[in-house]
């Protein structure tokens, strides 16, 4: 097999994995990974990803609450049953507790470019908006490259407030999401993709 085809072949094998052992992950580990997120690319050079990393039990308990407090009002709100919306709080609670290290990925537009009419207003967040995603899709890679398991969980989305709130973020920090990482305790089966012809095109 060529060199190629295995770093191919390592690319293709990363998994969302939502289920970790209970043993924390080493915080040299923690820190290689986000050394590594942040060769990822950006529009200008201009680097808007932040990182809150979570490890504390008391930390994930206070960010759990408040998301799951939100994330309640809002099943509420949709008509959602009581024991569905219980079911659905909890089930989202478990994965912030029981995830090793909890990295909530913000946005942070401070140093981008700044326009007077809101059609590049606008284009220029999304820049910074993918810039971000991408140093979250490499942290994930690197993640996976030292033998962990990580998910993207983009629930801060839907709770930034109760995020924000709970992390006392920087004024100017936006959550993007949340990456969960930790030794898998069960790899997920893949998933097919669509085919290329489906998502391609040539021209």
């Amino acid at each position: 097999m060529s060199q190629t085809e295995v770093y191919l072949n390592f690319l293709r094998s990363r998994r969302s994995v939502r289920h970790f052992l209970p043993e924390p992950v080493p915080q040299e580990i923690v820190e290689r990974i986000l050394e590594t997120s942040i060769y990822a690319p950006s529009a200008h050079n201009r680097q808007p990803w932040r990182y809150v990393v979570v490890q504390s039990r008391e930390a994930k308990l206070k960010l759990a609450d408040q998301m799951g407090a939100s994330f309640r009002r809002d099943l509420k709100a949709d008509g959602v049953s009581e024991a569905k919306v219980e079911e659905q709080v909890e089930r989202s609670r478990c994965r912030i507790l029981e995830a090793p290290v909890v990295a909530v990925l913000c946005l942070d537009l401070a140093d981008m470019d700044v326009y007077p009419d809101e059609r590049r207003r606008k284009a220029e967040k999304i820049m910074a908006v993918q810039s971000a995603a991408l140093a979250g899709g490499t942290f994930l890679l690197a993640a996976h490259a030292e033998g962990l398991g990580g998910v993207w969980v983009c629930a801060p989305l839907f709770a930034p407030e109760a995020v924000r709130q709970a992390l006392d973020l920087p004024a100017g920090w936006e959550p993007q999401g949340m990456l969960l990482i930790g030794f898998p305790a069960k790899i997920s089966e893949f998933r097919p993709r669509k085919a290329i012809g489906e998502v391609s095109r040539f021209v």
